[in-house]
């Protein structure tokens, strides 16, 4: 594990990715969703383009596994992606639908040479189209991005080159975190509640 500027992140390269990933994670969840709330996992991104299909990779990987916990909610899949055209709509939704909820946003990034393939995790709001200098509405109560390639110029064209097996283990270590973690953090409330 590694602090990078003050938001906690993971390196995918590490052989401990998923465990690490998982109790960030778990920390992040635990300390803020309240009993009986539900829980909003938006993963924001688009099947057109290698590098932002972060997010419906982690909708396609988490979706088999929804059915075991009845208060979170998946949106963005990559049969169903949210992206920059139906953001504010799927935002709309979720405050009307889920108004209470904690949501979960989760988007690739652009960043520095030196951290691509991290995964940070943090408190507050995902700021989605900000590597392609797109204006759209800032969403979640924590954020997970993960940094897919070099940002900077060409934004667009980057997005198009980069590498799939990159994006892929991404979106492996972060569905396989999240899943661990909400396992976890059902099964101890479950573990309480019956004591």
């Amino acid at each position: 594990m590694t602090e990078c500027a003050n938001v906690n992140c993971v390196d995918v390269n590490s052989p401990f990715a998923i465990v690490d990933f998982s109790n960030l994670i778990l920390e992040q969840l635990s300390s803020s969703i309240e009993n009986h709330q539900d829980l909003v996992i938006l993963c924001i991104g688009t099947d057109r383009s290698t590098g932002d299909s972060l997010g419906p990779l982690v909708g396609y990987k988490l979706f088999p596994y929804m059915s075991s916990y009845e208060r979170v909610h998946l949106i963005g899949t990559l049969e169903e992606p949210v992206h920059a055209k139906n953001l504010s709509d799927t935002i709309s939704m979720i405050k009307s639908r889920h108004s209470e909820a904690l949501v979960l946003a989760i988007d690739a990034s652009l960043g520095h040479h030196n951290k691509i393939g991290y995964i940070t995790i943090k408190k507050g709001p995902l700021k989605p189209g900000l590597g392609v200098n797109k204006k759209l509405p800032f969403i979640g109560d924590i954020s997970i991005t993960g940094v897919v390639n070099v940002g900077g110029m060409m934004e667009y064209m980057v997005l198009q080159n980069t590498r799939l097996s990159l994006v892929m283990n991404m979106a492996d270590i972060i569905s396989k975190g999240i899943n661990r973690a909400l396992f976890k953090l059902y099964n101890d409330n479950y573990d309480e509640k019956t004591k």
